[in-house]
């Protein structure tokens, strides 16, 4: 198992592509400097023991330098150790709703990545519980077995996307049962389900599964995503909006938060009802009541004694500089003897 530790610093590798757009440029200016003084043909003979291929080299070197000192700065970290702890906690299933209307942008940047914003803030936040993940649309899929790896939560929940289930739909009901399902043949009052959704249910018996549910002592919360006025669905292609989702008489779509499907899913479960804003998505509320919940210990196997290994970067990285440093833009002496066809190679 590996991790970032400074997950941060990574976006400075963005300056790579304005390095290559510098040196391009710096080249054009070059040539067009050196047409202002005369003739071309005179020029390169007066700069005949300049290598251009060395000069390009140079810049290589520089650019996977820099790149190597990035990722260094951030600093990969290795896990070496698999030892098995006992913990006490609480064991959360949470759903997913991965439809199409899950991209509606009355939250921003859009109800599906405001969900994994805050679930992946939830994250961050757990103390010894265990959790999992399950993904629905039209059908309802593991997307991670329950766990108290949150490094690898984490993981596949940056994966999480509306095009992982190719039927659409909302079928709250079949999520509810395999997260039941999911949680195994254990008993007792440690177990509780979050659905993060929009409440749009194209199927029947969400409120059933909530109540087979609750007799298991299983508590269900649900986290409202979107507006009750609603928001049309926007199409795209790469980065850019072409328009927005229509039905089949050329109207469009507008999906809208339904509040009262999603509180009597709730209720027959004995959780709560919590309805996300930009400012708040509501998983604290809901980390406040599974707090509230009995905890159970368990063995669980996690990884420990992570090493790090930004050395090996950092490394890399100053040995390319010198090079670097002491790679000169001339052609080399042999070269020059033996005049390969007076090419610059």
């Amino acid at each position: 198992m590996y991790q970032l530790e400074h997950k941060f610093y990574l976006y400075a590798l963005g300056l790579i592509p304005l390095f290559i757009l510098i040196y391009l440029l710096v080249n054009i200016w070059r040539k067009r400097a050196l047409k202002n003084y005369g003739d071309m043909s005179v020029i390169q003979q007066l700069f005949a023991d300049v290598s251009k291929a060395k000069r390009f080299w140079k810049f290589v070197l520089f650019t996977t330098a820099f790149t190597f000192l990035i990722i260094g700065i951030v600093n990969p970290q290795v896990g070496t150790k698999l030892e098995e702890v006992k913990r006490k906690g609480a064991d959360l299933m949470i759903c997913l709703d991965i439809s199409n209307s899950m991209k509606a942008e009355d939250l921003q940047p859009n109800r599906l990545e405001k969900a994994k914003q805050a679930i992946s803030k939830l994250l961050d936040k757990l103390e010894g519980d265990r959790i999992g993940i399950v993904v629905f649309a039209g059908q309802a899929y593991v997307q991670l077995p329950i766990t108290t790896d949150y490094s690898a939560a984490k993981l596949f929940l940056e994966s999480i996307n509306t095009d992982l289930i190719p039927t659409q739909g909302t079928d709250i009901g079949g999520a509810i049962d395999l997260a039941v399902e999911s949680f195994g043949k254990d008993v007792g009052k440690n177990k509780a389900i979050v659905i993060i959704t929009d409440g749009e249910d194209h199927e029947e018996g969400a409120v059933k599964a909530s109540a087979a549910a609750a007799e298991k002592g299983i508590v269900i919360h649900t986290i409202g995503m979107g507006s009750v006025e609603g928001a049309p669905i926007p199409v795209y292609k790469g980065t850019v909006r072409e328009g927005f989702r229509k039905d089949k008489e050329g109207n469009t779509i507008v999906t809208k938060l339904n509040e009262q499907a999603l509180q009597e899913i709730s209720a027959a479960a004995n959780g709560i009802f919590v309805r996300a804003s930009n400012s708040d998505a509501g998983l604290n509320n809901v980390l406040e009541a599974v707090n509230k919940l009995e905890k159970k210990q368990f063995d669980s196997k996690m990884y420990s004694d992570y090493e790090d290994r930004f050395q090996w970067f950092i490394s890399a990285a100053l040995l390319l500089l010198i090079i670097e440093t002491f790679l000169s833009e001339r052609k080399s002496k042999l070269y020059q003897r033996l005049n390969l066809f007076g090419n610059d190679k």
